[in-house]
């Protein structure tokens, strides 16, 4: 009985989608590159920022060891690691640019 009545509500005539060409896009993106190169964007913005924090940090940690070698060392591990990960993300950038030049992609 059940299935009888939902057999029947899936095919009455009238029913129409609610937007007839389909969803609109609310992103202001078309392509998955498009979103790609944006979500890029952002993060290479939030990664500058962010390695100016962690060398600031590293240099309180040797400013503030007051002679204690471990934590010098635990500064200089601090800087030294944030200019490592901004160069990454430098060359990633890099390479991508280079491979896409490469191959002729716009």
């Amino acid at each position: 009985m059940v299935k009888e009545a939902f057999a029947d509500v899936l095919q009455f005539p009238y029913i129409q989608p609610a937007v007839p060409d389909g969803l609109p896009n609310p992103l202001q993106y078309d392509t998955i590159e498009e979103i790609l190169v944006a979500v890029w964007g952002y993060l290479f913005a939030i990664s500058i920022p962010l390695v100016a924090i962690m060398v600031i940090i590293g240099a309180f940690q040797i400013m503030f060891a007051a002679g204690n070698v471990e934590k010098v060392e635990t500064g200089k591990k601090t800087v030294l690691y944030a200019v490592i990960g901004f160069t990454i993300i430098l060359l990633a950038g890099g390479v991508v640019t280079l491979i896409k030049e490469l191959l002729g992609v716009r």
